[in-house]
């Protein structure tokens, strides 16, 4: 992604600033493992979005002095060929304008001596207050500075607005670039679903299959997932957001498996549930069906006009309807929805956004009711989990099914960014058999 995309951005936040005002921005701080070894830096998703840098101590000011006048001062780390020797390169300030489009560029170090400055006889400071501790003693620093030095003809600004409205807003709507790192976060994504259906046998352990997965993602460039895998086999993929990874997988399990790659700052997430020996069960097709359904309607909705709410609406009933059916709910449908009975089986939203962040920032409206307009990325993630303990008939107890793909809302309805990696259960029987090889088309 080229710089200009990101001077766009910056450029878009500052057109809704007001004048005589600073926005100030804090790279994500380093976080440690243990002992002396860290996690593998990520930069902090807000950070990333406007200025494409990945190094930690870094602070981004962008000045507002009227409507037609701003520029922009980035702090970073000096080059330091000890510190680059051990750690890894580091851009400097020479480099930093052409690099990252930056009017200027200053030392890190010098942000206390420096920032008070750049905030004089400004009326408006733009801060993320309480993110970082260490983000608001440098700030309240600067502005404490300011309020002491009247004598000497400074002036501090008098009022503190969070940006974080402001830019999230911007971040739900994606460019077209944004939308191609997307597609192929959510390719990548697919290829390591399909590697897992293809490889997964009876007696292989969990994270064996997620061993799997996380090879795909970086055979493609894709270096992390973007969350924490999860590969939940048996009873195990009643729990939501399991992540131990560490059950050996069993003849006559299904096994749902929930994990999506990173790929420039971008995130997949997908979610597929199959049986671990290639062959649905009645009962697990039964349940299969529900979801699948949930999710097909729910891709024939979702376009410009319609909500989440909405279309979670239509999934409730279908899901509610079934259950009903299959006599794991018993009494009026309608009954059952408005007390919310099913959410023993569906406790979760069908829908959340995506980019940058696997769960991305932006309003949701009031209950998810937010119209949906071209340029959101979101999930469609129904599910059922019927748990081990749960007073239904004995064949359907710990069977869990989640079913995800991401899609983009365009003019006309959607594009399902993860379509290639197959859904339906005779496909799926028919790819672990080996006779479908192939990633589906889009």
């Amino acid at each position: 992604m080229n710089k200009q995309e990101f001077l766009s951005r910056r450029q878009a936040l500052l057109a809704q600033m007001k004048p005589a005002s600073a926005a100030i921005f804090f790279a994500a701080p380093e976080a440690q493992r243990n002992a002396d070894s860290e996690y593998p830096y990520r930069q902090h998703s807000d950070f990333l979005y406007l200025t494409g840098f990945s190094e930690p101590e870094a602070i981004l000011v962008l000045i507002k002095s009227d409507e037609t006048h701003n520029h922009s001062v980035l702090f970073n780390r000096v080059r330091d060929l000890t510190a680059e020797i051990w750690f890894g390169r580091r851009l400097g300030q020479e480099a930093a304008p052409e690099k990252l489009g930056v009017d200027k560029a200053l030392p890190y170090e010098d942000v206390g001596e420096q920032l008070y400055q750049l905030l004089n006889g400004l009326d408006i400071v733009y801060h993320a207050q309480g993110e970082y501790a260490f983000a608001d003693e440098i700030v309240f620093n600067a502005l404490d500075t300011l309020r002491k030095g009247s004598r000497r003809n400074l002036k501090a600004p008098q009022t503190l607005i969070d940006w974080r409205p402001i830019v999230h807003e911007l971040r739900l709507f994606k460019s077209d670039a944004e939308i191609e790192l997307l597609r192929k976060a959510g390719k990548i994504s697919a290829l390591a679903h399909t590697r897992a259906m293809q490889k997964c046998q009876p007696g292989m352990y969990e994270y064996q299959l997620q061993g799997e997965i996380e090879h795909e993602f970086i055979s493609h460039g894709a270096r992390f997932p973007s969350y924490n895998s999860i590969v939940g086999s048996g009873e195990n993929g009643c729990i939501l957001h399991y992540t131990e990874n560490e059950t050996k997988m069993r003849d006559g399990d299904l096994v749902l498996i929930d994990a999506g790659c990173e790929y420039e700052g971008y995130a997949g997430d997908i979610t597929r549930t199959f049986p671990v020996n290639g062959k649905f069960s009645r009962q697990q097709r039964e349940i299969y069906e529900i979801v699948l359904k949930s999710l097909n309607v729910s891709l024939e909705l979702y376009k410009p006009g319609t909500s989440i709410k909405e279309v979670t609406k239509h999934v409730v009933y279908i899901m509610v309807e079934g259950l009903v059916k299959l006599g794991i709910m018993h009494g009026d449908i309608e009954h059952l929805i408005e007390t919310k009975a099913y959410q023993r089986f569906f406790m979760h939203s069908l829908s959340h956004w995506l980019g940058l962040d696997v769960h991305d920032v932006g309003h949701y409206g009031t209950d998810r009711d937010r119209i949906l307009e071209p340029g959101m990325v979101l999930t469609i993630e129904p599910g059922l989990y019927i748990a081990p303990d749960a007073d239904v008939p004995q064949e359907y107890r710990g069977i869990g099914i989640r079913i995800e793909d991401d899609i983009v809302i365009t003019e006309t309805g959607n594009e399902n960014l993860t379509a290639m990696v197959v859904k339906d259960p005779d496909e799926i029987e028919a790819l672990m058999a080996g006779k479908n090889l192939r990633l589906k088309s889009a």
